[in-house]
């Protein structure tokens, strides 16, 4: 049997891959994040169990993947998003590995295309920003040395930053003076859910108009120029020849 990580996608049920749309339906076991996957990805299934996973710690999600393993079941592990991108999929990897079960990762449409898709922008722009930069704002866990936000603004790219907007102000604080006040921002909402909601603005006002709104979780913070620019270089991928 065989484990599968499966990126659900970000919340429309029609974003989830074609492959992970096979393994839903078709596999015996589904474990899935419940708090963050909408059921109607799980349409179609024909599965023995369905486990939300949302209330259960690490120990009895193995468990449960242990147990399915044993009656040579395979699994869809179903996450949110991408799953290599924060899914915490790494420590129920190594606890796999320890017990030799097989797994797969099956990629998934990341909460920030989703968000890029729904303000209609591209993320980068010849001479704005060529990169991206995703990261999280960290209060509980903690940040590598050198990636802390004020390091990373030092790059002025466009940022995606997860599971911060609780601490929208302190983000604020640490992005203004790399980005400068006018810089442009966006907090999306549950990007490609039925009540997704879109805040746009700049650092010197987007913590007034996120605070008018029930915004407290579950949003994406992007951040950069790419978001208001009008002036900028057409890529050589269209050129005519000699151009």
């Amino acid at each position: 049997m065989t484990v599968f990580f499966i990126g659900a996608g970000p919340g429309d049920p029609e974003l989830i891959t074609v492959k992970g749309q096979r393994l839903v339906r078709t596999c015996p076991v589904i474990l899935y994040a419940g708090s963050l996957v909408p059921e109607a990805v799980l349409s179609g299934n024909v599965a023995e169990k369905v486990v939300n996973t949302a209330e259960l710690d690490l120990d009895a999600i193995v468990a449960l993947l242990a147990q399915a393993h044993a009656k040579g079941q395979d699994v869809a592990r179903v996450h949110s998003g991408d799953p290599s991108l924060y899914g915490a999929i790494g420590e129920q990897i190594r606890r796999l590995r320890a017990l030799g079960i097989p797994y797969e990762i099956v990629p998934g449409v990341t909460a920030t295309a989703a968000c890029a898709a729904a303000l209609g922008v591209e993320l980068t722009l010849p001479d704005v920003s060529q990169t991206l930069i995703l990261t999280r704002y960290a209060r509980k866990t903690s940040m590598p040395e050198g990636e802390q936000l004020a390091d990373l603004a030092r790059h002025r790219a466009t940022m995606a930053i997860h599971l911060g907007v609780r601490h929208l102000a302190r983000i604020v604080d640490e992005l203004t003076p790399r980005y400068g006040s006018d810089c442009p921002v966006a907090v999306i909402y549950r990007a490609s859910w039925p009540d997704e909601e879109k805040v746009t603005g700049t650092l010197a006002d987007i913590v007034a108009k996120v605070a008018a709104t029930d915004i407290e979780r579950t949003a994406l913070i992007l951040v950069g120029r790419v978001f208001d620019a009008e002036h900028f270089a057409d890529s050589t991928l269209y050129a005519k020849e000699g151009d």
